[in-house]
């Protein structure tokens, strides 16, 4: 049986390899629709000047154009909006005379518009584990991403009927949006072994490809055919995906026609008993007093805060500081994320590497992870913060703290199944409400900062926070975090020693680290 197992492991093709494509791509789809009007949106406004307002930054006060009818505009004190740049700032005899669509929205509505999609975005993200939990991943991750990809198809319609009604849209799709990603924790603790829970959660970092192509992607498909076609192609897209996921997942193995025996009964035996075969009330109070849980929760919110001011803030701060181009800031802003996705994935094959062959405790390399993806990160945070005007360092700075973000999906991401098999969804849902909320104080900290005063100066400021959440993160998860799995994952019928450790049929200690004794995991309980 032993030998079985090991060839079935290694077999190439098996279902949970595709699987793990199928929930890459699935991510990728839900920030392609997430982002893609934020580069729209550069081209479906009117450029025009407005007064009395300086947004441009001391790195390019020698690169504003000397063309004398501007300069003759600039003696009015006519400057840029904020989403234009000095740099290249058209003749003014030129902006009237387009023929293309545009919106008169001013900056505020552009803002509400931008961030409507995470005003109710966080409160979905417990009821997603809970859905998950009752009705399947197949169907609560599948849904909640189709129906934010079909509302591309009438977000041209809406953007035409007036800003008021393309917010209201973008909440509703921010909302079913919402459900997907706690949703997905519960097929990995049905799927995937233990051993290989680190390499398999680098499909959450299908998002960052999801960030790292759809701004050139958009950006080729503005300039060929217009800012429409951009949503009418991330739904159709977003529609090949849904088939595809309806066709190949199912929510475990003995749901699966398709799925061999052997890879059946691989995946069975490594499970062991982790994940109960019936459904299990949800233990509201152990949960919410677990101080392990908290830890991940507090190292998420830190590892994510980090994320999103680049994310969401990053193209802002390469176009209006360095004076970069909207294609090239398109293609700088997406490529920290494509080598995210990339460490992440060797990241993973370490930190599985070393729990299957005993080199390091499950708790350490969860530790060790964290380190990379929070400590590491606030380091090149401050780099980023003290790079000034040089804008070769500055984009090594933000390129190498998105990078070692990807570390995340072996740290404190994985570590929620480790916590809790049996309630992972629900665990990812409460985090996911919490870095949610982070969706929206990372704008508010860089709007405080940069409002009306768009500097280096100002900015850096801007990541001296990030450094700060950083670093104060990881040291909270160092002292309290462990990945023992929590003695209420079980149902009340198991007996409480298998609580302690859980074995699957090979007497393997399937959490990777033994701890007999009660009062060793009780001590993290409040």
């Amino acid at each position: 049986m032993g030998n079985t197992n090991v060839e079935a492991s290694s077999t190439c093709c098996r279902t949970r390899d595709v699987l793990w494509h199928l929930v890459f791509i699935g991510f990728a789809v839900n920030y392609m629709i997430r982002l893609n009007l934020n580069i729209a949106i550069v081209s479906m406004i009117r450029p025009k000047l407005k007064d009395n307002i300086s947004v441009t930054s001391e790195c390019l006060d020698d690169t504003i154009p000397s063309n004398n009818t501007i300069n003759a505009e600039y003696e009015h004190n006519y400057t840029l909006p904020f989403y234009l740049n000095a740099t290249a700032l058209p003749k003014l005899e030129n902006i009237t005379s387009s023929t293309e669509e545009y919106f008169d929205w001013d900056e505020k509505e552009v803002g509400y518009i931008l961030a409507s999609f995470f005003w109710v975005h966080w409160i979905t993200q417990i009821p997603g584990g809970i859905l998950a939990t009752k009705y399947g991943t197949k169907f609560v991750f599948g849904v909640s991403n189709f129906i934010g990809v079909v509302v591309n198809f009438v977000i041209p319609w809406f953007a035409r009927k007036g800003a008021i009604y393309l917010i209201l849209l973008r909440s509703i799709q921010g909302f079913c949006c919402g459900f997907s990603l706690p949703s997905i924790h519960n097929l990995v603790s049905k799927w995937i072994p233990p051993n290989e829970r680190s390499k398999f959660v680098t499909a959450y970092t299908g998002n960052s490809i999801g960030a790292a192509l759809t701004y050139p992607f958009c950006g080729f498909i503005i300039e060929r055919w217009g800012w429409d076609n951009v949503f009418y192609a991330c739904g159709i897209l977003g529609t090949i995906w849904f088939l595809a996921w309806c066709f190949f997942v199912y929510d475990s193995p003995a749901e699966h026609p398709r799925v061999s025996h052997e890879e059946k009964e691989y995946i069975v035996s490594s499970l062991g008993e982790t994940v109960s075969k019936v459904e299990i009330p949800t233990p509201w109070k152990s949960l919410l007093t677990y101080l392990p849980f908290w830890a991940t929760v507090v190292a998420q919110i830190g590892a994510n805060w980090g994320l999103f001011t680049v994310t969401l803030n990053g193209p802002a701060y390469i176009k209006f500081i360095h004076g970069w181009d909207i294609r090239l800031t398109g293609v700088l802003s997406g490529m920290p994320h494509l080598l995210r996705v990339l460490f992440a994935y060797f990241f993973s094959i370490l930190g599985d590497y070393l729990i299957r062959n005993e080199k390091m405790k499950r708790t350490n390399v969860r530790k060790f992870a964290t380190f990379w993806a929070n400590g590491v990160q606030g380091a090149f945070m401050l780099g980023l913060a003290y790079s000034g005007c040089d804008k070769i360092t500055a984009m090594v700075m933000l390129t190498l703290a998105v990078t070692v973000n990807g570390a995340m999906s072996t740290g404190a991401l994985a570590g929620l199944v480790d916590i809790s098999p049996n309630h992972s969804s629900i665990l990812l849902g409460i985090v996911g409400t919490a870095v949610g909320l982070v969706g929206f104080c990372t704008p508010a900290v860089v709007g405080h900062f940069t409002f009306q005063n768009q500097t280096a100066v100002q900015w850096q400021k801007v990541f001296w926070v990030s450094a700060a959440i950083l670093f104060i993160s990881c040291t909270v998860y160092f002292i309290f975090a462990n990945s023992v799995i929590a003695p209420w994952n079980a149902s009340k019928e198991i007996p409480e020693s298998e609580n302690m450790v859980v074995k699957g049929k090979n007497n393997e200690t399937i959490n990777g680290e033994v701890s007999t004794e009660k009062e060793e995991i009780e001590k993290y309980s409040v």
